[in-house]
């Protein structure tokens, strides 16, 4: 076997999807943290705590994302 015929042996870690994977993730919970911190208590169903743990993954973030906020927007 010559050398443009080996095959890639990078653990799946290293993989560029997973890479892009992770960044996805940790730009979701991210945005779903700060989104959780900047709204007040009666913007959020329910617990503002028990959302910012529930949130500490991209699933989590992104339940918290569809069905976490209440809505009510303020308009100047």
């Amino acid at each position: 076997m010559t050398h443009t015929e080996t095959k890639d042996r990078r653990p799946w870690w290293r993989s560029p999807r997973a890479s892009s994977l992770v960044a996805i993730s940790l730009g979701t919970v991210g945005v779903a943290q700060r989104d959780i911190h900047r709204r007040a208590s009666s913007e959020i169903r329910g617990s503002k705590v028990l959302w910012r743990l529930v949130s500490l993954n991209a699933v989590g973030a992104l339940a918290y994302l569809k069905w976490g906020k209440t809505g009510s927007t303020t308009s100047a």
